[in-house]
């Protein structure tokens, strides 16, 4: 096992400062804001919430698993569904097959330094199922609730790591990850899945609370790595800072692992590729 690995297995995640090279993460958030500008608003636009999805899930979120989507901050919209700001900065995040389906994303998540990772990690056969550019703008970038990634991308038995990238500087201020040393060491609570009626539910598997107890700020500079397992506990808070924190995440799972029909996220997993 290597050095990296055996950190991994003992921590539940690993920050690797200096992964990417900061004209990596401007091209990405270059081509961020691009897309952003080129996507027009058809109707209310969806919302993402990680503790509510529930009860804004709707298609357009089902199927954004084969798509790139575009997904708004819970208060980005008044009583009569308007805008309340201007539309680049009202989003939450862009998902959740752009790693796939367009070239610069696909080349950062497929870049030689993430494979020589993966392979470190002895996952060179994961393959990537889910990505996310994550907005977080200065002033309007909501909490994410404390949660554990294999949640949302379930598989049995649990295979999902996240590699999370930071575009800019992550601090307290503006919403920087949370996490405990070990804290994988635990069950996973729920899962995420298609409730059969065009909604998602929560599935429990264990009725204990995720504790925030013990956690430590992750604050990393732009073109940090941070390798999440997926049983991991972790949250953000609210940006309340004047400067944006965006940054990119894609979720790998086990080729060999069952991955539930019921799953939230669909894909064709003929079409699935790895690093």
């Amino acid at each position: 096992m290597s050095s990296l690995a055996a950190q991994f297995e003992r921590d539940g995640f690993l920050v690797l400062p200096d992964f990417h090279p900061a004209a990596a993460c401007r091209e990405l958030m270059e081509r961020g804001r691009h897309l952003s500008e080129n996507y027009r608003l058809d109707g209310k636009g969806s919302v993402f919430q990680t503790s509510e999805q529930t009860k804004t899930s709707d298609a357009y979120f089902l199927e954004s698993g084969e798509r790139i989507s575009f997904f708004f901050e819970k208060d980005a919209f008044d009583e009569t569904g308007a805008l309340k700001g201007d539309l680049f900065r009202s989003l939450n995040k862009i998902g959740h097959a752009l790693h796939d389906l367009d070239p610069v994303f696909d080349r950062f998540s497929r870049s030689p330094q993430l494979k020589v990772l993966s392979a470190s990690l002895g996952m060179q056969d994961h393959l990537l199922i889910q990505s996310m550019l994550i907005f977080k703008h200065a002033r309007i970038g909501g909490v994410v609730d404390v949660h554990q990634d294999s949640t949302f991308l379930y598989t049995e038995p649990d295979s999902c790591v996240g590699f999370w990238f930071a575009l800019e500087d992550a601090t307290i201020e503006n919403g920087c990850l949370w996490a405990k040393p070990g804290g994988h060491r635990t069950s996973l609570r729920s899962r995420f899945a298609r409730d059969g009626k065009g909604g998602t539910r929560f599935l429990e598997l264990d009725p204990a609370p995720l504790e925030t107890d013990g956690m430590q700020a992750l604050e990393v500079k732009q073109g940090t790595c941070i390798v999440l397992h997926g049983r991991l506990p972790h949250f953000s808070q609210p940006n309340t800072s004047g400067k944006s924190r965006q940054a990119y995440a894609i979720h790998t799972i086990d080729p060999t692992a069952h991955y539930p029909m019921d799953n939230w996220l669909q894909r064709d997993r003929r079409a699935l590729k790895g690093f």
